[in-house]
């Protein structure tokens, strides 16, 4: 697979891999490697919310604002 990046990017991503002590091929492997697996959990966590929405299992609107309020006192 290859993959294009403007100049501003490739100046970026060369920024952030020596600030992290890394060549910029390995620092974009390893977020890229990071990014998916936050996808995956995120997914996940929706998929868990489906699920808990199909069996019943939810806070209203209403409950959410009473609780949020109640950590803000």
């Amino acid at each position: 697979m290859e993959v294009r990046f403007t100049p501003e990017q490739e100046a970026e991503l060369a920024r952030l891999a020596m600030r992290a002590g890394k060549e910029p091929s390995e620092f974009v492997q390893e977020t890229i490697a990071r990014m998916l697996g936050d996808h995956a959990r995120f997914l996940e966590a929706v998929e868990r919310g489906f699920d808990s929405l199909d069996q019943g299992r939810y806070v209203s609107h209403e409950e959410v604002g009473k609780r949020i309020e109640s950590l803000l006192r």
